[in-house]
């Protein structure tokens, strides 16, 4: 049994100086780092770490993330991490990161990272194993859902005369 949520996991923890620019404020880099590392633990606690990773004979690579920028953390701050998992399918798994400020709960970043399943042997994309799958089965209905709903309409009349 998972000893978290397969789909959300919240942690926090405090801004160390090291973190920090010249500036004072979190260096940018380190919100990527923090955004993998509480993907990490959150894979870990679920019960898909590096033992059954192992086990099923791939690995989770980055593929790609996108970050944005809301609002500076300094040294000493805490912060809270909470990590979704929007949508597995196929050889990719899509998680949502947003850091948050835990004194006031301001939204400091908010960051998109793309996984891709790789094969251990030659890091090749396979398909994400069934349990993966399976644990994020509503969350990835939600997500389709969603972006079928968002999705531009085509075949529309605008802009035409008759």
């Amino acid at each position: 049994m998972p000893a978290t949520d397969p789909l959300v996991h919240t942690a926090r923890w405090r801004v160390r100086h090291y973190e920090c620019d010249p500036n004072g404020h979190v260096n940018n880099a380190v919100y990527l780092g923090w955004a993998e590392e509480i993907a990490i633990e959150h894979a870990d606690l679920s019960g898909f770490g590096p033992a059954w990773t192992a086990a099923q004979g791939g690995q989770w690579v980055i593929h790609r993330q996108q970050i944005t920028y809301h609002h500076p953390a300094v040294y000493g701050d805490e912060v809270a991490l909470t990590v979704r998992v929007e949508l597995v399918r196929g050889v990719r798994g899509h998680r949502r990161t947003e850091i948050r400020r835990g004194r006031d709960d301001r939204l400091l970043a908010d960051v998109a990272t793309e996984w891709v399943w790789v094969r251990r042997g030659d890091g090749r994309p396979a398909p994400v194993p069934p349990a993966v799958v399976a644990a994020a089965r509503a969350a990835t209905e939600a997500t389709l859902a969603r972006r079928r709903r968002d999705a531009p309409r085509t075949g529309s009349t605008a802009g035409r005369t008759g």
